[in-house]
């Protein structure tokens, strides 16, 4: 199939310029201000929207095997086309656990089966990510982004370093949740002026620091190349900051939510309500500060699907954990771009360049690369409506916010998977 897009706005050198570009057999032939459109085309208008690479999101749930109730790697994978993302890596606290090659196998074949973008799952660092016993990692490397437990801290320094040590030997990342299980004190919102003001048991900062400065120590130790996932702190900033500065071979993510909101906008909704939690006015400045100074590498989603009946029992009992993959960037075009606080150029390196190069995926918008992009229409302003997305979740703290940038279109290997119909 060949496509024509036209009236399109590419980013070059520093603006975003007029182009058409023209798509054959699932590559991009060319970019250029005006492409001539063969019989044989299908041309779509763009109406000015502007064409990025598809984004790459290296932190999100699919669900599935397990846990199909909540989310399947169909409406995921649809959801994350809607958000504008070609390449996705879903984290493994999944039923089975894929610990091995056997019960990854499962994860892949339904990947296979119903994707509609890239996924690349990751494996568990240890079996049934109980924190036990180390994985078959050998076994899983040539399938997956890396490894992770994430939804749980591997609270052994033991375990992580044999962790660190085999994923060096293997060449695959570590991607870590860090958190200190004996700080929880049955915790589940930040422990900070809201908790305290509404009676609720909070969760204290170092129990995410804390294993940060441990592993941050191991990875300088073992020379392994080390990702920190959804950092809330200022603290685990401070500390990646220097590791950075020493060397250490690491790299870090955030959520769109930690640098809209913070524990003052908390309400007793379960769409608030995800681990880490939202931090203080004081952590999402310095999450800010470290988005622009480049600390913060990458915005990861952490999209997290939940039934209703999971989400609708209030701060304390509802499950951890949030929708996010069709409002990631909007939201940050909205709170970050529009105001200066960062260049479009920045966020597409935070959403797309600097997760591909460090995870090795994802595909530049570029003449001879797969068509792998996506369009925005960044003028569009609308109100976030749950009942509109594409996933199965619906509970999110950018409900009823006012957003600009509606994605238009999303090309998978020239083949659209998304495509919002014209009012």
């Amino acid at each position: 199939m060949e496509y024509v897009l036209k009236n399109a706005m590419v980013v070059a050198g520093g603006a975003l310029r007029g182009a058409e570009l023209l798509i054959r057999e699932g590559r991009i032939v060319s970019i250029a201000p005006h492409v001539e459109a063969p019989v044989s085309a299908r041309v779509i208008d763009l109406h000015n929207a502007a064409v990025f690479p598809g984004f790459v999101d290296v932190h999100v749930h699919l669900r599935e095997p397990g846990f199909s109730y909540k989310e399947t790697i169909a409406t995921g994978t649809r959801a994350a086309a809607r958000g504008g993302f070609t390449q996705i890596c879903p984290m493994p606290n999944l039923s089975p656990v894929p610990d091995s090659r056997e019960t990854l196998a499962e994860q892949l074949a339904l990947i296979q089966k119903d994707a509609v973008v890239r996924v690349t799952p990751y494996g568990a660092i240890t079996c049934g990510e109980k924190g036990e016993a180390l994985a078959d990692l050998a076994a899983m490397a040539p399938d997956v982004a890396g490894f992770s437990d994430d939804g749980r801290g591997v609270q052994s320094q033991d375990m992580m370093r044999e962790a660190m040590e085999k994923a060096k030997g293997l060449g695959k990342i570590i991607a870590a949740h860090c958190e200190d299980n004996s700080l929880l004190h049955g915790g589940y919102i930040h422990d900070g002026a809201y908790a305290k003001a509404h009676g609720h048991r909070g969760i204290c900062s170092e129990s995410e620091w804390g294993p940060i400065r441990r592993d941050l120590r191991l990875a300088e130790e073992t020379g392994c190349a080390y990702h920190v996932c959804h950092i809330s702190t200022k603290e685990s900033v401070a500390l990646i900051r220097e590791a950075k500065a020493r060397g250490v071979d690491v790299t870090c993510e955030t959520g769109p939510h930690y640098l809209v909101f913070s524990d003052e906008d908390l309400q007793e909704d379960g769409r608030f309500k995800m681990n880490p939690p939202l931090r203080s006015p004081e952590d999402k400045a310095a999450l800010i500060e470290g988005i622009v100074d480049g600390t913060i590498d990458m915005i990861a989603t952490d999209h997290a699907p939940h039934s209703a009946q999971e989400k609708g029992r209030g701060l304390e009992k509802s499950a951890m954990g949030v929708v996010g993959l069709e409002t990631s960037f909007a939201a940050c075009y909205t709170h970050l771009v529009k105001p200066g606080i960062i260049s479009l150029e920045r966020l597409l390196e935070l959403m797309h360049d600097a997760p591909a190069r460090r995870f090795g995926l994802g595909t530049p918008l570029a003449e001879g690369q797969r068509a792998d992009l996506t369009a925005f229409d960044l003028e569009k302003e609308y109100t976030v409506d749950p009942s509109e997305f594409a996933t199965m979740g619906r509970a999110t703290p950018f409900a009823g916010c006012r957003l600009s940038g509606r994605c238009r279109l999303t090309m998978v290997g020239g083949e659209i998977v998304w495509q919002e119909e014209e009012a």
